[in-house]
């Protein structure tokens, strides 16, 4: 590959992730070359078969995206630099508190498995429920139909942190997750789901802790593939955000 692009791994970068994907194979195409094209990817928000010619032939990106995926490697490089990324802050692995919030997102005309209508906020498409830590880092992302309620999905989401995060106590939510979910949040795994409420809905108000959620959310745009739901399927949505949470504790390191 001659020409190089702004989303092109660094090789500081592509060194902190070397190990988790490298078996030290001879190949035509280095894999971090492989890598760049899923980031360029990524950020512009092309198509696969419109991937630039410098890079290696679409058919054989796709096939490592989908390799990665579906082999959890992508989950494992993302686990790892969480933890990393933490504790080059000076904080433990397993965080304390958490925030969880939904946003809903479009899909395309082809559609894809999963939709559905948010009548609330007039969205035909899907919801992209993230739970975060502190650091607006990514502990959990499911991508359900939009018609589902938070406080119906998020039971099984929240279930999903259990047994990995041993000094979590308390995790943040809106009023959207109101009701008996917090009993039962409590009865099923000793959290505590607090609400955090608006004064006066009709101002802007910045809540205690709920921001950092929103900034999570806000930095998928910088990410043209999420603008909207274009993905077929609900789990490959969720690597793209995974994928995109890599991307931003990668450009973390200098």
């Amino acid at each position: 590959m001659n020409k190089t692009y702004p989303t092109d791994l660094t090789d500081t970068q592509w060194n902190t992730i070397l190990a988790y994907i490298d078996d030290n194979r001879k190949r035509k195409h280095p894999l971090n070359e492989i890598l760049n094209a899923i980031f360029y990817l990524l950020k512009t928000g092309c198509q696969w078969r419109m991937l630039p010619k410098d890079y290696p032939k679409w058919e054989l990106v796709y096939y490592y995206y989908c390799k990665w995926r579906d082999e959890g490697t992508f989950e494992e490089i993302h686990e790892s630099l969480r933890s990393f990324t933490r504790k080059k802050s000076g904080k433990l692995e397993s965080p304390s508190f958490a925030i969880i919030d939904s946003q809903s997102s479009k899909t395309t005309r082809k559609g894809g498995t999963n939709r559905g209508i948010d009548g609330g906020k007039n969205v035909k498409g899907r919801k992209r429920h993230i739970i975060v830590d502190s650091m607006g880092l990514l502990l959990v992302v499911v991508v359900h139909a939009a018609n589902h309620h938070d406080s119906k999905a998020a039971f099984k989401i929240i279930e999903s942190l259990k047994y990995r995060f041993p000094r979590l106590v308390r995790i943040i939510a809106d009023a959207g997750y109101s009701g008996e979910l917090a009993d039962n949040i409590q009865m099923s795994f000793g959290w505590i789901l607090q609400i955090v409420m608006r004064k006066d809905s009709s101002k802007f108000e910045v809540l205690p802790k709920r921001w950092i959620v929103e900034r999570t959310f806000a930095s998928f745009e910088s990410y043209r593939r999420l603008s909207k739901d274009f993905e077929y399927h609900t789990y490959t949505q969720e690597t793209m955000i995974q994928f995109a949470m890599i991307k931003i504790m990668l450009n973390r390191i200098k």
